[in-house]
């Protein structure tokens, strides 16, 4: 059995508190902004969006609790949370995980002012960098490509459902 390494074991306990306190803030947005009349868009694939993200940190806490840590894809990686926190900064209220639309002006701000889909950048960044950060290569290409097949879903749903709003 290999030894435990305390700065993988860090990096693992961060990304499992990071996406704890999201799912946390997503939930609490989600429930005022239907609260405030929007409406859930693309529900039947949030399941598959789940499915990828907890499969993706199992694989990450399965594999990366004994290995180094990589200082270059931690600094990447440290890099994409300032990207992050810019885009729950620009949406504010309006972050959550689901597809949830209010019947008002799009987000303009922030990194919206240049890409349509800022956080998906990101998290598509994340999940190869990540992986990487504990040199688990297998892991950032198959959830890669795995998140690649959800995003495509994902981002038509999304579409459809701002449509009426651009």
């Amino acid at each position: 059995m290999e030894p435990v390494n305390p700065a993988a074991l860090a990096f693992i306990a961060f990304l499992l508190l990071q996406r704890g306190a999201e799912l946390v803030l997503a939930r609490r947005n989600t429930r005022a902004l239907l609260a405030r009349g929007a409406v859930e868009h693309g529900a039947s694939h949030y399941p598959l969006i789940v499915m990828l993200h907890a499969a993706w940190l199992l694989a990450i806490c399965a594999g990366g609790w004994s290995r180094p840590v990589d200082p270059v894809w931690l600094a990447v990686f440290a890099v994409l949370q300032l990207g992050r926190l810019w885009v729950l900064a620009s949406l504010g209220p309006r972050w959550t995980t689901r597809i949830i639309v209010l019947d008002e002006p799009l987000v303009r701000r922030g990194p919206y002012r240049w890409i349509a889909h800022p956080n998906y950048a990101v998290v598509v960044a994340e999940i190869a960098v990540a992986p990487l950060v504990l040199g688990l290569w297998p892991v950032a290409v198959v959830f890669s490509v795995l998140n690649a097949a959800v995003l495509a879903i994902r981002i038509r749903a999304e579409a459809g459902a701002l449509a009426g709003l651009r």
